[in-house]
């Protein structure tokens, strides 16, 4: 039976039509040091070679498809909404949203403890499936329940209501479908299958799903990660995080259909600029206003961009992209690939050129700073009183959150204007191996289900989930993100927090296999 502790913690993919049978062919914490001491990385030492592997059997995995979406389907039903506004929060969307898993997936909740965790608000869940030899270190699954919200002046552009649960056209449709309950419940689904087979893993998986990922997990998957820390349970095996899917020309300079790994994502910072005025009518105004005053700041700020340099996640990213790129780019990429760090040669000052071309690219070269929010003003003839702005930084490995304040601070050098943290931020994590067994397992996983003709590789996360709690220096163990399901091109992406967020029901049921598998490979590390 469910036990509960409610107390809080302190290629162009192929189209398939949907069956009825789907038969869908199937810390270690490294911060500087890219090439271990492994036989194939000694080799990488002297050669930049490709390092995709290309020999992976495809494994079938026979799910029902259709019957699952219409699981996940109703799942989108409750809208889980996480606002900026902690007091705008909908708690029987979330219970009702924990009562239909358990309805669902009744094995699962047989099988596993399942715990309600957070603080203040206790409806994050973490599950505990326990394994035939405990002494082995654990491995942690991330998802989160919670969706962003769907802003009343775009509801007329979506094709359906994006809460109606709505299964059209070969899709899924609606907020959540693929961020994040479509990876959420493709695990339940695989766990399920696992269970329904009377398979137990040899080591025990956790299953964490926060509630409030999209608002930076503090509430939930911040105090969890205390949590585990306060049980004693700092070390595993492997953890596995939301990140980048499966898509055609998702990187610059590749058209192939690509899989990235997270391996680091960026630390996450959100700093409220102030000012306060003595307000008044607005026919005798002062020489320089409070609005001015806080638009000046703001362009002394974006004025003070900060420098180009090559994270060791990025020289990573390079070693696996760069052989399967341009020949005639392949030197400056095998420069990046194998650089050491310090003053930068003229090929790596070459990539930095060509990086900073685009937002994307250039987000992956420096920390980031975004003007997301400003507010002044109540009345065309009336002088506000105060006026804040927010501003978000994505921070490098390297750049700390007191760098960015202290930065900030300097570049508008104005004692007028406060500046203070308002968000849950975190530093940069650190990196988990590329080269190591668990990665190459993570690999092996998705060529299983998505076959050997497409390109992996790792990828530094300039966006990232609250899954980085787990990647400091109070744990180890390697965190990998991957979101499991093929895109059919770059266009279906905008549905992440957009509009006509979608997923294909077959590539549904891809996702589901590959978390079956998953479960079966992780027997081997």
């Amino acid at each position: 039976m469910i036990r509960e502790n409610l107390c809080p913690a302190s290629t162009q993919p192929k189209r398939r039509s949907a069956t009825k049978r789907l038969k869908i062919v199937r810390h270690l914490l490294t911060s500087i040091a890219l090439l271990s001491a492994t036989a194939l990385q000694a080799q990488d030492d002297t050669q930049f070679n490709s390092l995709q592997m290309t020999d992976v059997a495809p494994v079938e995995v026979s799910v029902d498809a259709d019957a699952a979406a219409m699981r996940l389907a109703e799942g989108i039903k409750f809208a889980t909404i996480s606002n900026e506004d902690r007091s705008d929060f909908d708690a029987k969307a979330f219970e009702g949203y924990h009562a239909y898993l358990e309805q669902t997936y009744p094995k699962a909740h047989e099988t596993m403890t399942r715990e309600k965790l957070g603080d203040p608000r206790a409806y994050s869940l973490l599950y505990t499936w326990v394994g035939k030899n405990p002494d082995l270190p654990p491995a942690l699954f991330y998802a989160h329940m919670d969706v962003v919200p769907v802003p009343n002046e775009t509801l007329d552009k979506w094709s359906v209501d994006p809460f109606g649960g709505i299964i059209s056209d070969g899709y899924i449709w609606g907020r959540g479908s693929m961020d994040d309950k479509g990876q959420l419940q493709a695990m339940l689904e695989a766990v399920e299958m696992k269970i329904q087979e009377g398979w137990q893993p040899s080591r025990t998986i956790y299953f964490l799903f926060g509630h409030d990922e999209e608002t930076g997990g503090a509430e939930g998957t911040k105090t969890i990660a205390q949590l585990f820390k306060q049980r004693g349970i700092t070390k595993f095996a492997y953890i596995q995080d939301e990140s980048y899917m499966v898509v055609p020309g998702i990187f610059p300079g590749i058209p192939d259909n690509t899989a990235l790994i997270g391996v680091a994502q960026k630390g996450y910072l959100s700093l409220e600029l102030s000012i306060e005025g003595q307000g008044g009518h607005s026919s005798e105004p002062p020489r320089q206003s409070i609005i001015g005053i806080l638009g000046e700041a703001i362009t002394k700020l974006e004025n003070a961009q900060f420098s180009y340099r090559i994270d060791p996640a990025l020289r990573a990213q390079y070693r696996y992209l760069g052989p399967e790129m341009d020949e005639a780019k392949r030197p400056m990429y095998e420069a990046v690939a194998f650089g050491k760090g310090g003053e930068m040669n003229d090929l790596e000052k070459e990539f930095i050129e060509e990086m900073a071309q685009s937002p994307f690219t250039e987000a992956l070269i420096r920390t980031t700073m975004a003007v997301t929010i400003f507010n002044a003003g109540i009345k065309d003839n009336v002088l506000p009183n105060s006026a804040t702005a927010v501003v978000n930084f994505r921070m490098l490995a390297g750049d700390t959150i007191e760098d960015v304040i202290e930065h900030a601070k300097e570049a508008i050098d104005d004692d007028r204007i406060s500046v203070k943290d308002i968000s849950a931020s975190i530093e940069a994590s650190a990196m988990a191996d590329p080269f190591s067994e668990a990665y190459r397992m993570t690999e092996k996983s998705i060529r299983e289900i998505w076959g050997n003709d497409l390109i992996v590789a790792p990828v530094l996360v300039t966006g990232g989930s609250d899954g980085k709690y787990f990647m400091t220096s109070d744990f180890e163990g390697p965190l990998y993100g991957f979101r499991a399901v093929q895109l059919e091109n770059m266009a279906e992406t905008k549905g992440f927090h957009g509009i006509n967020e979608r997923i294909l029901v077959d590539e549904y049921g891809n996702s589901i296999a590959f978390f079956y598998q998953l479960l079966n490979n992780l027997e081997d590390i």
